[in-house]
């Protein structure tokens, strides 16, 4: 069996659901059980009624559940047509009364909890699921809708939830297996699951693609598919570099280092169940399915080129933290990342001398509080408008030189931290946001103007 799953992009719309059934249509023989996103862009509309909701503006958050409501009302009604849609209209009503009162609860408490936020936030993937499966039924597929509630088991971190990987796996081959005997298609929700309470938790943003991995690897399947709106996964942005070039294969350690940095394609959890079971993935595109994609796989083929892709990630901030009297101090560095940990803030890059540590986080609110807390043990600086530039490649390791090569080409940019060493298939160092795209295309011609065929198309 395979794992499809189809992310927000791909389910936006009547149209877009129409190309995804035709697409597991050509894939019956070998199985496929389902995913999918919310429609795009609706887990954002969802938290903004929330949000809307917990700060006591009932009204707003009312308004935008209807336009929802309509929203899916409309994709439902052109896909099933006036007669299916009469039937399926009262299942997709009662979901909306239920998340009307959810909103109206929230309103008059005037407290938005995670708990709740989760409970809010879990509609977009709950109701896309059930329009893919009528939608499919009424294309000519045996579909079978499940709630990924009854599978995926989480603890309870509400909004981060970690699964239960031997709860959910006991469960997935209980309600999934008899749908595969069946010849059925099972459709299920990402990103959505219950702790053992049986109360909806969600596993993050961008979670969809995490739980097609632990729905493949809990059922042991032959290959997972992310199906998106885009070729594969590329040399770097085509919106910074129109000559970016699709990348055919690619091993999993540089996958995931290529998400964690800003590789928007595919969530850096995805690809981590798939390791421990050593499942290819594949990256491919709903709009051509004709294109072959990106293979994600334990072994990539040896590549004469030292990198497979630049990523970049924006709106980072250099936290300094500089304590000359604290020299070699013991417990120093671990009071340090002590504070981030009770600010909830991950730490990208760390830099170290005898007398100061620099790190990177993503910019956020926090900022002050944390620079706050800091300033107890140190001295503390923060800049704002950093970027954070990443070059992967598996041959970095094997490559004499090659940090040299990459400077040359910056002798005129102004590059505030390097790190080399942490992972040994990546090369990350920080600049001044607005310097990435001349950075950007004068590394990638540098890289990436004589490819190897067999690795790049």
């Amino acid at each position: 069996m395979i794992v499809m799953k189809f992310g927000g992009t791909s389910v936006q719309d009547a149209q877009a659901i129409q190309r995804a059934g035709a697409i597991v249509k050509q894939r019956l023989e070998r199985k496929p059980v389902v995913v999918v996103s919310a429609m795009s862009k609706v887990t954002d509309q969802l938290l903004a009624m929330a949000k809307a909701a917990g700060s006591g503006d009932r009204k707003q958050a009312l308004k935008l559940c209807r336009a929802l409501q309509e929203r899916h009302y409309n994709a439902a009604g052109e896909l099933l047509g006036t007669a299916l849609f009469t039937q399926f209209h009262g299942d997709l009503g009662a979901d909306f009364e239920t998340l009307d009162e959810l909103l109206r609860g929230i309103a008059a408490v005037g407290e938005l909890t995670p708990r709740t936020s989760d409970n809010v936030a879990a509609y977009g993937e709950m109701l896309s699921s059930k329009i893919v499966t009528a939608a499919f039924s009424a294309m000519g597929i045996d579909a079978a809708h499940v709630d990924s509630r009854e599978c995926i088991v989480t603890d309870s971190a509400y909004t981060r939830a970690a699964p239960l990987f031997e709860e959910t796996n006991v469960r997935l081959q209980k309600r999934i297996a008899p749908l595969l005997r069946e010849n059925r298609v099972p459709v299920m929700g990402g990103f959505i699951g219950a702790n053992k309470a049986g109360i909806t938790t969600t596993i993050g943003r961008g979670g969809s693609d995490y739980s097609a991995a632990i729905v493949g690897a809990g059922m042991e399947a032959a290959s997972i598919e992310i199906w998106t709106d885009v070729d594969g996964m590329m040399t770097t942005d085509p919106n910074q570099v129109p000559g970016a070039r699709r990348i055919r294969v690619i091993s999993f350690d540089e996958a995931a280092e290529l998400a964690y940095f800003g590789a928007k394609v595919l969530h850096p959890a995805t690809v981590l169940p798939a390791v421990q079971k050593n499942i290819p993935v594949y990256v491919l595109n709903s709009r051509n399915p004709a294109c072959e994609g990106t293979r994600i796989s334990a072994r990539a083929p040896k590549c004469r080129n030292p990198f497979k892709a630049i990523a970049v990630k924006k709106r980072v901030t250099i936290v300094d933290v500089a304590a000359p009297r604290m020299q070699l101090a013991h417990g120093f560095l671990s009071s340090i990342f002590a504070a981030f940990d009770r600010h909830k803030i991950a730490v990208d890059v760390v830099s170290t001398s005898e007398v100061s540590v620099s790190l990177t986080m993503d910019s956020s609110d926090s900022i002050p509080a944390l620079a706050a807390d800091l300033a107890k043990l140190a001295d503390v600086k923060y800049e704002g408008r950093k970027a954070i530039v990443c070059l992967v490649g598996e041959n970095l390791r094997e490559t004499p030189g090659i940090a040299a090569r990459v400077f040359a080409e910056l002798t005129d940019v102004k590059i505030r931290m390097i790190s080399q060493g942490a992972s040994e298939i990546n090369l990350t160092f920080v600049i001044e946001e607005d310097a990435v795209p001349q950075v950007v295309q004068r590394l990638h011609q540098t890289f990436f103007s004589d490819l190897d065929s067999e690795v790049f198309a």
